[in-house]
């Protein structure tokens, strides 16, 4: 039987829970930590990608066809009120979901015919400095990091052969780059297409039918 004071017994749940307490609030902020969850400390939240309904996959099929369709055009090719029309298309752009117009740009149209991927290795200390290097970089169009030994998949454009090297010696002189190893493409045998993926969620026997939603 414990005969102290109840103000003693007290003291000492106390003692005894704070530990644990702490323990548990460790745990918490370590389990946020790596799921990325925004914590107090101002930890980046992971955000999701926007998720489309057939209305809006119906109207990103029609601007994919033509992109200068107008709202009304619009309208009347979904079958849907110019207000619904409207709406969806100021969604899109405050979402991020429609790509820059210029790159529906052929850069051959451009002079650079040639395109190429340059694979690159990196001294992991200066990553960052690497990436504002290619960003300065006019011919290259896009940058991915991929899983595995290469650090990045640098994708380039070039005049010709003589101009390509050119590209890649700059890639190889930005800060961090430890070295690089470039792959011509010689020919595109299917062109960047985004419209199978769109119509996998339309109700093709209904995409024609009046929407008000």
């Amino acid at each position: 039987m414990d005969r102290r004071s109840p103000a003693r017994r007290g003291a000492a749940r106390q003692a005894d829970t704070a530990p644990r307490t702490a323990t548990t609030s460790a745990s918490a902020s370590a389990t946020s930590a790596k799921s990325g969850i925004e914590t107090s400390s101002g930890s980046p939240r992971p955000t999701s990608p926007p998720q489309l309904d057939e209305t809006d996959r119906l109207l990103l099929l029609a601007l994919d066809e033509d992109p200068r369709m107008t709202t009304m055009a619009l309208a009347q090719r979904c079958g849907l009120a110019r207000g619904t029309v409207h709406a969806r298309l100021e969604r899109f752009r405050e979402r991020g979901i429609l790509r820059l117009n210029s790159a529906r740009v052929d850069p051959a149209t451009l002079g650079r015919p040639m395109s190429a991927m340059v694979a690159v290795e990196l001294d992991q200390h200066d990553i960052s400095g690497a990436i504002d290097g290619l960003a300065h970089i006019p011919e290259v169009l896009e940058c991915f990091a991929p899983a595995g030994e290469t650090d990045l998949l640098v994708r380039v454009v070039a005049r010709d052969p003589d101009d390509l090297y050119r590209v890649s010696e700059e890639i190889r002189l930005c800060p961090g780059v430890t070295r690089t190893r470039t792959s011509v493409y010689l020919r595109r045998v299917i062109p960047y297409r985004i419209d199978p993926l769109l119509r996998e969620g339309i109700d093709e026997p209904t995409s024609a039918r009046d929407r008000r939603g």
